[in-house]
């Protein structure tokens, strides 16, 4: 299967339009989706088209298609009232919307625009979300939408190998250094905030909605192996981001909750602490829970990982330590070892054979195209 492009079966299982929804929706417009309508018209003037359900005139396709609405593209609602995709009109990528209110999210914009500004957007070590354009709603004081390309959950599809794994590890680390670097400390980097560009897995892309289908819905949606086409890792979501003054002294920040609710420093205390190792901690209870304890395989990372979460923030490394200690521990680890599956510790017996036999076809077919073990962009 090496290169080639196959459906996407997630966790080896064709996706399945999704059934009749339970509930009372019928597929009408929610009351959190108003918004989007009311500035439909507005939004493309802008560039930027919405699917056809936001359209002031809309009439539900499915009426005509004689076809249940959860079927049809127009019949998904939207998922986060303040996030929304679009399409921009100028070349027909998708991209996605998101609404905020400043006085809410004070830095967002202004940290999104330093990072998407040159020379930093230009940066191969920048890993943070481009922003497209800002939009701020005619009606609305102080709102503001943010258009950024779509992305997709890192893990999503599966990574496959650890030479896939690695090099995930390795941009998450590279893109945290460079923040740091440029004094920003990110304050919610868990794994729903550090995505991929799927441009290079899904030539064909997908509905935004539902992921695992083609955007008419027609077929399920193909896709390559990070191997064959490597893609880049994106931390996303600068709601809680701060940049500071090196003039200053180190940042203290009081504690501030975000998708991570374990870091030791906030446990028991109030008290403003550097939230630089912070994201230390966040990064690297990432790869503890999202690799460490769910495959074989990564087992290299463990003191790593170990040092990155300690209790205490002045005993972690710092991110450029972090980046060059996985420098010596990812030149440590030869071709079969890159190559190796990614191995569910809880994996049956069966289905272990079953992984492991095309897992070795695929192998071979890596080999065969001249496919690094480290699929680097």
């Amino acid at each position: 299967m090496a290169g080639d492009i196959t459906p996407p079966p997630a966790q080896d299982k064709v996706p399945t339009l999704p059934d009749r929804p339970e509930g009372k929706y019928r597929g009408e417009l929610q009351p959190e989706e108003y918004f989007w309508r009311d500035h439909q018209r507005w939004l493309q003037e802008q560039g930027y088209m919405l699917r056809s359900r936001y359209s002031p005139d809309w009439v539900p396709s499915w009426k005509e298609k004689h076809k249940p609405f959860w079927q049809c593209d127009d019949g998904q609602a939207i998922m986060v009232p303040h996030l929304l995709d679009a399409t921009r009109a100028s070349d027909g990528s998708l991209v996605v919307l998101k609404r905020i209110l400043v006085s809410e999210h004070p830095y967002e914009v202004e940290i999104s625009q330093f990072f998407s500004s040159e020379p930093l957007v230009s940066d191969p070590h920048n890993h943070c979300i481009s922003i497209y354009d800002v939009l701020h709603v005619p009606d609305e004081d102080g709102m503001v939408i943010l258009v950024m390309p779509l992305m997709r959950r890192y893990d999503s599809p599966p990574l496959q190998t650890v030479g896939e794994t690695t090099e995930l590890f390795r941009q998450i680390f590279e893109g945290l250094q460079f923040m740091h670097q440029h004094h920003v400390a990110h304050r919610d980097c868990m794994n729903l905030n550090i995505m991929m560009d799927p441009r290079p897995l899904f030539p064909e892309m997908y509905h935004p909605r539902l992921i695992d289908w083609s955007r008419d819905l027609t077929h399920p949606a193909k896709h390559h192996t990070r191997t064959a086409r490597p893609t880049k890792y994106y931390f996303i979501d600068f709601g809680l981001s701060r940049r500071y003054d090196p003039a200053s002294g180190p940042p203290r920040e009081v504690p501030i909750h975000g998708g991570d609710r374990s870091v030791p420093e906030f446990r028991n205390s109030n008290e403003p602490v550097d939230p630089f190792p912070t994201d230390v901690y966040y990064v690297g209870n990432l790869i503890r829970e999202d690799f460490l304890q769910k495959y074989h395989g990564v087992e290299f990372m463990q003191p790593l990982v170990d040092d990155m979460v300690q209790d205490e923030p002045t005993k972690r490394p710092t991110a450029d330590e972090v980046v060059a200690r996985f420098g010596t521990i990812q030149s440590s680890l030869n071709s079969r070892k890159l190559r190796s599956r990614l191995v569910e510790i809880n994996e049956s017996p069966v289905r272990h054979i079953v992984n492991g036999v095309k897992h070795a076809f695929d192998t071979l077919g890596n080999i065969a195209t001249s496919h690094s073990p480290i699929p680097r962009p």
